[in-house]
């Protein structure tokens, strides 16, 4: 350590030293390696070394020639020198270099992120440019690129200076970065912050559309109200109405300019005017009315035979009534006797429909009916009719057999007796052929059949006024009682069988 010292003293410092010299590039880029050596006229250099940069002392070595920048930026730029104090051929020397000047330049410029456009319009293209450039001779470094919204991460480390957002929305308005850094991340570099603010449309252009086309379905189908808008962004709220009911049968919210409303399996309640609404909270659009037909195939139908009385009976006029509980119109009823076709019948506006009869004894028997409304015909069940003959309205009483006796007609329920006024033959073969008795013979007197008819028993008629051709009596023209007691009630003689013919 006294040698050393000594050797310190006794040696002298050349200002600038020939056998020394400092060794480095010139030029450089941020992020190299940078290594400055010092090197003298022998090969081992032992003793102390001592870096300067611009006059100021950076480092000093023992026994190492050679100071490295691992990384290297535009700061580090500058007039860098070394001086060496070492023992040689066991005389102490102290040597300096001439200064050489390092310029460490920019790898690349600050990125610049480009954003087209500035102000979109939501659920449109947004695309993210982070733009820089390598030197010529650099034009081979590989550098990647991140993308950050606020204090989001878009994509980090990607191979494209590009970054696109297909559909941006109301929240992605936010400041925008950029970051571009060497494979190493030895140099990196951010781009100012660009404020993006997203524009909301209001929607526009709502329509209403069915699925099938055209609204026109058959009851079980199944129906799908589409509706859309034309313009519009964000979260659209979807609602559906019906025109004629003022029900509102539904809506769904979601970020689409379309939506759709399902009704699995339609009726004939379904059938209506449709329309929807769209709403985006920035005013509400409404479609045009759409309107929904639903064809119901004919139900069964009901046949149901209405007679004047209790019972049929020839001559009655019978209503046969068809009607389909449900079935779109218009609806064709087919009327049937024994299958045989009676007539035919439309309800242009549903319902039902109704066939009248003027009724004989060939109208008892089996009927049906089928409605029909190009759906499929459907048949009733069969209803079966029994028509018989009147009861008759005349009688004789107290006579031999049935045919002969005191004249005796029904009226309201009560039985009453003939005046004998003006009773002659024609009035006798009515009543002989109402009664399906032979010919008539001849006119007794009433009396003849005792005993008398009682006191409270009517007289209903005063004078018959018969033409003989006649079905029944109360067909005749009548003069009614006035002035008749039961000594002068009408009697009548018919043969007792109709005649036979062979």
């Amino acid at each position: 350590m006294l040698l050393w010292s000594l050797l310190l003293v006794l040696g002298a410092v050349d200002a600038q030293s020939d056998w020394l010299s400092i060794d480095m590039p010139r030029h450089v880029y941020e992020g190299d390696e940078v290594v400055v050596r010092c090197s003298g006229d022998s090969s081992d250099m032992i003793g102390k070394v001592m870096y300067y940069k611009d006059g100021s002392l950076l480092a000093t070595y023992h026994g190492i020639s050679s100071h490295t920048i691992s990384n290297a930026r535009p700061s580090d730029s500058g007039s860098y020198s070394c001086e060496v104090h070492e023992l040689f051929f066991y005389r102490f020397r102290t040597g300096k270099t001439r200064a050489a000047w390092l310029t460490v330049q920019e790898l690349f410029p600050t990125p610049t992120l480009t954003v087209g456009p500035l102000q979109p319009t939501e659920g449109s293209s947004v695309t993210l440019s982070c733009d820089t450039r390598l030197p010529w001779d650099r034009s081979g470094t590989q550098l990647s690129y991140s993308f950050f919204r606020d204090d989001h991460t878009l994509r980090s480390d990607g191979s494209s200076s590009e970054f696109q957002i297909s559909a941006i929305q109301k929240e992605d308005s936010g400041y925008y970065w950029c970051e571009v850094a060497t494979a190493s991340h030895s140099v990196s570099k951010q781009s100012h912050r660009s404020h993006v603010l997203v524009q909301s449309v209001p929607v526009s252009g709502a329509l209403l559309e069915t699925q099938p086309q055209g609204g026109r379905l058959l009851a079980g189908e199944r129906l799908v109200l589409v509706c859309s808008v034309a313009e519009g962004t964000g979260d659209t709220t979807f609602s559906w109405h019906r025109e004629d009911t003022g029900e509102r049968l539904g809506s769904k919210r979601q970020r689409s300019r379309r939506a759709e409303l399902e009704i699995p399996a339609v009726g004939g309640s379904h059938a209506g005017r449709y329309y929807c609404t769209a709403d985006n909270g920035h005013g509400l659009a409404r479609s045009g009315a759409l309107n929904v037909t639903v064809t119901v195939p004919a139900s069964r139908p009901v046949l149901t035979l209405r007679a004047p009385g209790t019972r049929a009976v020839v001559k009655d006029v019978m209503e046969l009534r068809c009607e389909a509980q449900s079935g779109s119109p218009p609806i064709l009823y087919r009327f049937y006797h024994e299958n045989v076709t009676l007539g035919n019948i439309s309800a242009p506006s549903g319902g039902g429909a109704s066939f009248s009869l003027s009724l004989t004894t060939e109208h008892s028997g089996n009927y049906s009916c089928e409605a029909d409304n190009g759906l499929g015909p459907q048949r009733s069940k069969a209803v079966s009719l029994s028509v018989t003959e009147p009861p008759p309205k005349i009688r004789l009483t107290n006579g031999p057999h049935r045919c002969e006796g005191r004249v005796e007609v029904e009226q309201d329920g009560r039985w009453g007796t003939v005046c004998d006024d003006g009773w002659d033959m024609k009035d006798v073969a009515v009543v002989c052929r109402e009664l399906g008795c032979g010919a008539a013979k001849h006119t007794p007197a009433g009396v003849l059949y005792p005993p008398l008819a009682e006191e409270d028993q009517s007289v209903f008629i005063q004078v018959a006024l018969c033409e003989g051709t006649e079905d029944a009596l109360a067909e005749c023209e009548r003069v009614e009682a006035f002035d008749c007691d039961h000594s002068e009630d009408a009697g009548a003689a018919c043969e007792a069988f109709l005649p036979h013919f062979s």
